[in-house]
């Protein structure tokens, strides 16, 4: 479930109501906050099904006015390296000035009778920093089908720092609703930021 909203305590509150691990969750974000008051937030759980294992995790998305925080934490089963459960968290903080992209996917039903103001049915929100690119690459032709040059190759390169996939299906109508609100928001302020400079 994604919530989203405007102060430190409503993140605080946020966090607590997503019911994983609020205390660790909630002080590996405070920490990384400080003092900054928060001008929005999304708090999402998502939970997968890994072979025989149901596992879940949050991810926390803070927006202050000079900074976007990413904070993510995993819940892993007992393995060599630790006789029982344990969680991993783990928080990144990136200047406003760094955000390269912002990309809202929006999946409607029946596009033809769409009408302004409904909700889609799936989001998916794309942020990208520059701290991780994906390459798609293959190789190059030309159009000689009888051409055995090799051409080198061609290929794309994709900022893909963070991807959030929420639903009305599985996360509820108000979860769709708030992280199109959080994208907005980090939208604005990556503009108001770059102009700025």
């Amino acid at each position: 479930m994604a919530k989203t909203g405007m102060t430190t305590q409503g993140l605080r509150s946020a966090i607590e109501r997503s019911g994983y691990y609020p205390a660790l969750v909630a002080e590996a974000v405070e920490a990384a906050v400080g003092g900054e008051p928060v001008a929005s937030y999304l708090v999402h759980q998502e939970t997968t099904f890994d072979a025989n294992e149901v596992r879940r995790h949050v991810t926390v998305l803070v927006l202050t006015g000079t900074r976007f925080i990413v904070s993510h934490t995993d819940e892993q089963a007992a393995d060599g390296s630790s006789p029982s459960p344990y969680a991993t968290t783990s928080t990144e903080s990136v200047k406003l000035e760094r955000i390269s992209s912002v990309v809202v996917s929006r999946v409607v039903a029946n596009p033809e009778s769409y009408t302004p103001g409904t909700l889609p049915r799936e989001v998916v929100l794309t942020i990208g920093w520059g701290a991780v690119n994906r390459l798609d690459l293959e190789p190059a032709a030309c159009g000689d089908p009888n051409c055995e040059a090799d051409h080198g190759y061609t290929g794309s390169s994709t900022a893909d720092d963070l991807s959030l996939r929420v639903s009305e299906a599985g996360d509820g109508p108000d979860s769709v609703r708030q992280t199109l609100a959080f994208a907005q928001a980090l939208s604005e302020a990556t503009v108001a930021s770059s102009s700025a400079r």
